[in-house]
Formats: structure tokens, sequence, C-alpha cells
């Protein structure tokens, strides 16, 4: 009796589970999918434009995932609310999270608007610089409404409601490629902006978004009862500070591993143009598959937070491993894709027949090899964080990030790319041990918790 009753409450998990994460995660990949156009746009312009992109396109990434995943806060406050039945507070919750995203946004917009300052700092080819500044310019508008759309994505997400997140975010991407176009080039009447053109389509499709997702949220009936837009200018204190204080750990725990990446692309500019658009290539599509566990991520926060809710610590167990094992799952697969059908991917991006291409072509299948490694160990750290995170647990998984992507990834690839001159590879291979520090304590630290958990 007892291994049939395992044995359904693992399929109803599993279900659960994939109800919520395949919306989250093709939404994720949507978002994502925005890169990806930009990046290929990029490099219809040739190989400059493609490698000022990787420090533009960087930046911005840096700051939206550490500003979306500092308000990611909500989702573990409403679900757990959610779950308890408790509308009233998730509310409270949204509301306050809308108030933190304006306050994040502005200054994220002005660190864009002055981005090429900041990689100038950093010793960048000059023409690469001016470049990354007119993109950066350019998709500064989009930053706050990104943010707008995290708050509200984390709600319908909390409240089982996900399914409406992929179809507003698939539509927003198809509207930047279409932009993309006709910006960059000049169609339909309107002037050839180059690479402004790519900015200000990314950031048109992100107000489209935001926009649309306001819209669905006041004609759905289960969603408008929650009346999140009613007194958004009551300041709750108290409510605000519990985003806060969950929250900055999560989003100082994306900054670190993102400015691990976009650290890592730095380096690679002072390696030059051909290793830095190489480096563009694999990096993106590495990011685009992240984007899947990142979405499972999201849904185990929410299964682990409602199963808290109602007190069911067994349930929350069975909610962090299955979605650790499905991201892991998933991962391997796309490791096996990258090894075999690295020259598919890199043609993708560049004109593989053109010699004066062959350097970087040869450069990315080298990187495209180191990240099917480390394919892996990405996908179970950002499981395991999802699953720690529902239980508010932010701070040590914070210090865990810092140990693990800066003290032992980044030292060690600087150390294997300019002291042993491995070049690009050796900081690629710095990131992956850095990944598979990281996946291993928060795996572990998540089976402690859930120790805790049952003995309390």
């Amino acid at each position: 009796m007892q291994s049939t009753l395992t044995k359904s409450q693992l399929l109803g998990e599993i279900k659960a589970l994939l109800f919520l994460a395949i919306p989250l995660a093709g939404a994720q990949l949507a978002q994502s999918a925005t890169g990806f156009v930009d990046t290929v746009m990029m490099g219809m312009l040739g190989q400059q434009t493609l490698a000022a992109g990787a420090l533009g396109s960087g930046f911005f990434t840096a700051l939206l995932l550490t500003g979306t995943s500092l308000l990611a806060a909500v989702s573990p406050l409403a679900s757990t609310a959610f779950g308890a039945s408790q509308p009233q507070e998730v509310s409270r919750v949204v509301r306050q999270g809308l108030w933190l995203s304006v306050i994040i946004g502005l200054p994220m917009t002005l660190l864009l608007w002055h981005g090429s300052t900041l990689i100038r700092w950093l010793g960048q080819e000059e023409s690469n610089i001016e470049l990354a500044g007119i993109y950066l310019r350019a998709i500064a508008w989009g930053i706050l409404p990104a943010m707008g759309f995290a708050v509200l994505r984390n709600f319908v997400s909390a409240l089982s409601q996900p399914r409406p997140v992929i179809v507003i975010t698939i539509c927003g991407t198809l509207f930047n490629g279409v932009a993309n176009y006709v910006l960059m080039l000049g169609k339909l009447g309107f002037p050839s902006l180059g690479i402004m053109g790519i900015g200000y389509a990314s950031a048109l499709s992100l107000w489209g978004t935001f926009l649309a997702l306001v819209i669905y949220i006041l004609w759905h009936s289960q969603l408008r009862t929650y009346q999140i837009f009613q007194n958004l200018q009551r300041f709750e204190a108290r409510v605000f500070w519990d985003l806060v204080q969950t929250g900055v750990p999560i989003g100082i725990l994306a900054a670190v591993e993102t400015g691990l990446f976009t650290f890592t692309t730095f380096l690679m500019g002072q390696l030059g143009t051909v290793t830095l658009a190489a480096h563009q290539i694999a990096l993106q599509t590495a990011a685009l598959t992240f984007m899947v566990p990142l979405g499972v991520s999201y849904a185990t926060t929410v299964r682990v937070g409602q199963q808290l809710g109602q007190r069911n610590a067994s349930g929350a167990r069975l909610a962090g491993f299955i979605g650790i094992s499905i991201s892991a799952a998933f991962m391997i697969l796309m490791g096996l894709v990258f090894w075999t059908m690295p020259v598919a991917i890199v043609a993708l991006y560049l004109d593989i027949r053109d010699p004066v291409n062959q350097p970087v072509v040869d450069m990315a299948k080298t990187l495209l090899g180191i990240a099917a490694v480390f394919q892996l160990v990405d996908g179970i750290q950002v499981a395991a964080v999802g699953a720690l995170r529902g239980f508010k647990d932010t701070t040590i998984p914070m210090l865990i990030g810092i140990f693990a992507y800066w003290c032992v990834g980044l030292t060690s690839g600087y150390f294997l790319g300019f002291h042993l001159a491995l070049g690009g590879v050796g900081l690629w291979w710095g990131l992956a041990i850095g990944l598979a520090i990281a996946a291993t304590v928060l795996t572990w630290r998540f089976s402690q918790t859930l120790l805790g958990t049952e003995k309390e």
C-alpha cells in the first residue's frame, strides 16, 4: 500500500510541477530568445558589431537577471500565503513588489545609459565601446517595464496560473524579431538604425509584454479579485522589508553568477575581437538552454512554498528533488546537443563558409564543447537554489554562490586563461569548475534544510 501511495505522490508532484514549469520555462526561453535574436541580428552586421553587442547585451543581461532575481522574492512569499489561504497577504506582497520594481528599475536605467563609461574602465577596444554604448542607451528604456513584468509574472505563477506568461512572452519575442529587422535595416519607411535599432526594438518588446500582462490580470476573473492595482500608493513597511530581506540575497546570488559570466566577457574582450565574438556565440547559446532550468527553478520555488504553506514538509522535499531531477535531465540532453552539433549551432550566428569568419568558428566550437560539460551542473545548481528559495533560505545560498563563482570559478579561470596561457578556453574551464562546486554544495544544503524541517 505504501509503495502505491508513494508512486501516486511521485506522479502527482511531477504533474503539478510540470504544469507550472513548462509555461515558466517556455516564458524564460521566449524572453531569452530576445537576446538570441539580437545576437543573430548583430551577426548580420558583422564581427565588429557582434563583439560590441557581446559587451552591451552582457551588461544589460547582468542587470536584468539581478533585478528580476531580487524581485523573485514575490514568488515564495505569495505562494506561501496562497497555500495558507491568505489572499489579502498575497495582494500586499504584489503591491509592495511593484514598489520595489520601480525603486530598482530607475537606477538601473541610469546605469545602462552610462554603460559605455563603465565598459571603458574595463579596458575594452574603443570601437567596441562606442557601439555597445549606442545599444545600451536604446535598450535602457526597457528595463523598468521588465522589472514590472517580473513582479506580475511571479504573482500569476504563485497562484498556479503560469500559461498567460508564456503566450505573452512568445508574442513579445515575435514582435522583437520583426522590429529588429525593420529598425536595424530601415524597412517600411523607418531609418536604418543598425545596432541602435536592435536596442529600441527590445525596449518596445519589453513594454509590450508588461502592458499585456497588466491587461490580462485586469481581465481575468480570479486574478482581478486580488485588486493588486488598487491602493498602490500605500506603502506597507512590514511586507516591503520582508521582500527586501528575502530578495536581496537572491539578487546578490544572481549578480555574482551573472557577474561571473559578464566579467569573463570583459576578460575575453582583452583577448581580442575574434575571441570575444566566439565567446558571445557560445555564451548566448548556453544562456538560451539555461532558461529552461531557470523556469523549472521558479516552478520549484512555488511548489515548495505552497507545500510549506500547507505545513507539508514531505511534500516540499518531493517538490524540491523532482525539480532538481527534471532540470538535470534536460541539461544532459542539451549537453549532448552542444557536443555533437557545434557547427550547426555556430552557423546560426555567422556564415561558416566565409573564410574571414573561420577563426571565430573554430574558437566557438571549442567553447561549446566546454559548455556541453557544464550544462548538467548548471541545471542542478539553479534548481537547488529554487528549492531553497521556497524555504525562504536565501542568505546561505548567496554566500555559497560568492565562494563558488568568484573565489573558485573566476580565480581558476583567470589562472588557466592568463597564467597558463589557455586564453578563452581557460576562462571557460573556470566557469565549469565554479558551477560544479555550486551544484554540489547547494544540493547538499537543500538536503540539510529538509532534515531540519522534518525534525521540527
